[in-house]
């Protein structure tokens, strides 16, 4: 970064610390504007086949009761995007008066038949004028205008009849799907999924026609997050207008990992202002998107009342790239460590072995020991009352300074300081490992114990603005020198299970994405029961470890990329992942696609290892990475051979015979 941090940084967000909304154009799209003074936008994409016009109404109609604004349908070619009059009349004549998106790719002459019917057009401008073969391609600077004016002539015609009818377009690029042409220039990174955006930006704005909503998604929050950021960058330095932004992170999954990820990428951006509307792609029923998408949005209603954080005038990350923040090792903190976990149980009563079940450690009494899975946590904080058992050997507890100083074990047991003026004044300290709390506001006293080397600051704030309040003390320890591994804290009171995913993959998520972060704990209360404070436990250690392979810091599991489902895809995408994820969920850090069809295929799962793409009714292709290895394998044996393709790779480990009780 150069020396002009900050002027750099305000050209993708208004502030770092204050939350500031970036200010667009406002895009009309029927009679829901989007962008300038209009709320943020919640949508989501129907998964009927769009010529069952019954079916596609009746689930849009659910979409829109469940919140969704706008709704997208699939148009892959002339009869989809032909029928998209009948779904529309359909709906009008049952007082719905919902925008409809016609979702395109490959296919320009759809493109231009549904910009006569619906309110807003989606091309992809990876696909629209191209076809991907996955070829390096070098290009003289004469060859490759000559390419762009051929996509100018394909794409010309799309943009007249947008601008004849008042059709609004989103261009939006997806990472997994750039053209053989923009990765033989720019690679596949964020830098080339906005140039493959602004190519066609470019022609539209030649045209006089700004009715456009742009996206940069991507299946790895931390690729998503940097193009966003980078797109706002470069249309500020091109000097275009600053059109809207739709936010999405792609093939997310189900469940809590489905939602954590899209935290992630979504949030991060929302925090800094960035976005417009925002869709949430969840391998389940549509209509289950919207309520999450509206958790994300709703929380930035009254964030203009949050505490003030001073600004930032130097700003040492690059906010385009990841780098993780240097700091010393503190014996299994910081510099090239794993970011740790941390389970907080200072409110709950340990008195059992089954007690730590909730966070992944496993006694089993017929043998005698202990077993840990995946995502067993390193750390337990006790509070100020001490484990009265020996712990396994993966997990190392730690107690309040006062407990700690009467305790008989002060190697194995490990002090938190409240303060840093605590850690000061204190006589006898641990000589290799000392937790001490920190909020953002103490950087002078934190300054005054730099030069140890056995201390891990645990960070936390009140400020309801909490990733940036949070930021803002990375950004001062690191304008100071200050190296020390940082522990992100924070507690959530009675709030119910996504909402604790989504603010706990904001807040913390969003700084992991910039390279801040040693460690993580997090905690939820909701009761002071036993049985209810230990599922709490169980839930928080999980988004925990969550977080941290959703901003690709930690990978403690499998990982699944699989698409949210829409009309074009050919088999039943809920029950196959399921049945796929319980066959491989034991594989640690293997990723695997899971794609509805072609278009959703070797593509958006860019990111996979390997790839199980629908390719017809009962037909299935296999994929090593972006290369194909099977094609046409009948859907019955498709997950067997899909084993047999990691086995052969030497990525399979069989599931445990002895399973924790």
């Amino acid at each position: 970064m150069n020396a002009s941090g900050i002027a750099q940084i305000k050209q993708y967000c208004n502030s770092l610390t204050a939350y500031s909304r970036r200010k667009s154009i406002e895009v009309n799209i029927g009679d829901v504007p989007l962008g300038g003074q209009n709320p943020i936008r919640v949508q989501s994409m129907t998964t009927i086949d769009t010529m069952d016009t019954l079916g596609s109404v009746e689930q849009t109609i659910r979409m829109v009761e469940a919140g969704c604004e706008y709704v997208r349908i699939t148009a892959p070619s002339i009869k989809e995007a032909q029928n998209l009059e009948e779904i529309k009349k359909e709906l009008r004549k049952r007082g719905y008066k919902v925008p409809l998106v016609a979702d395109i790719h490959f296919t320009p002459n759809a493109a231009e038949l549904a910009a006569r019917i619906v309110e807003k057009v989606r091309i992809n401008p990876g696909n629209y004028a191209d076809k991907k073969r996955f070829e390096q391609i070098d290009y003289t600077e004469d060859s490759y205008q000559a390419e762009l004016e051929r996509i100018r002539q394909k794409f010309t015609p799309l943009v007249k009849i947008c601008k004849e009818y008042g059709t609004a377009m989103r261009i939006g690029t997806n990472h997994g799907s750039l053209s053989d042409r923009i990765l033989s220039r720019y690679g596949d990174t964020p830098l080339g999924m906005v140039e493959s955006a602004l190519e066609f930006l470019r022609i539209c704005q030649d045209l006089d026609y700004h009715q456009i909503v742009l996206s940069m998604k991507a299946s790895n929050p931390q690729v998503m997050v940097q193009a966003y950021r980078l797109l706002v960058q470069k249309l500020d330095e091109e000097g275009m207008r600053p059109y809207p932004l739709h936010l999405g992170v792609t093939e997310a999954g189900d469940g809590e990992d489905g939602r954590i990820k899209s935290a992630v990428g979504i949030s991060t951006l929302l925090e800094d202002g960035l976005g417009d509307t925002v869709r949430v792609s969840l391998t389940e029923e549509p209509e289950a998107e919207a309520p999450v998408a509206a958790m994300m949005v709703n929380r930035y209603k009254q964030r203009i009342n949050h505490a003030a954080i001073a600004e930032i005038n130097h700003y040492p990350i690059d906010p385009f790239s990841y780098t993780r923040r240097k700091t010393k090792e503190v014996v299994n903190f910081g510099a090239h460590q794993v970011p740790r976990v941390i389970a907080d149980f200072s409110e709950i009563e340990i008195n059992d072995y089954k007690d730590l079940k909730a966070i992944g450690h496993f006694y089993l009494p017929e043998l005698d020991k202990w077993k840990m899975n995946d995502q067993g946590a390193d750390y337990i904080y006790s509070g100020a009352r001490a484990i009265p058992f020996m712990l396994p050997n993966g997990l190392k507890e730690i107690i309040n300074y006062d407990t700690w100083l009467s305790h008989e074990d002060k190697i194995n047991k490990l002090p938190l300081f409240e303060s840093v003026d605590a850690f000061m004044s204190s006589g006898e300290k641990h000589t290799q490992l000392n937790f001490v709390q920190a909020n953002w506001e103490e950087l002078s006293h934190i300054t005054a114990i730099k030069d140890y080397t056995n201390v891990v600051l645990m960070l936390s704030t009140a400020n309801e603005h909490t990733m940036p309040a949070l930021r803002r003390t990375f950004v001062d320890l690191m304008n100071n020198g200050i190296d020390f591994p940082v522990v992100i804290v924070r507690k959530y009171v009675n709030m119910d299970e996504d909402h604790f995913r989504v603010y706990a993959a904001t807040d913390a998520g969003g700084l992991f994405v910039d390279g801040l972060g040693d460690g993580v704990m997090i905690a939820l209360t909701t009761s002071v029961q036993k049985a209810q404070q230990l599922k709490d436990a169980n839930l928080a250690n999980k988004t925990a470890f969550g977080i941290l392979q959703a901003t690709r810091t930690r990978m403690s599991k499998t990982e699944y990329i699989s698409c949210p489902s829409c009309g074009r895809t050919l088999f039943d995408l809920q029950e196959t992942t399921a049945m796929i994820r319980k066959r491989t969920d034991h594989l640690k850090g293997v990723k695997i696609g899971i794609m509805g069809c072609i278009v959703n295929g070797p593509g958006e799962m860019a990111d996979a290892d390997y790839g199980y793409v629908g390719s017809g009714p009962g037909r299935i292709t296999l994929y090593r990475s972006k290369d194909v290895v099977k094609r046409n394998v009948p859907s019955a044996q498709a997950v067997d051979e899909l084993i047999n393709l990691i086995k052969e790779d030497g990525n399979w480990l069989e599931p445990e015979a002895v399973e924790a009780e």
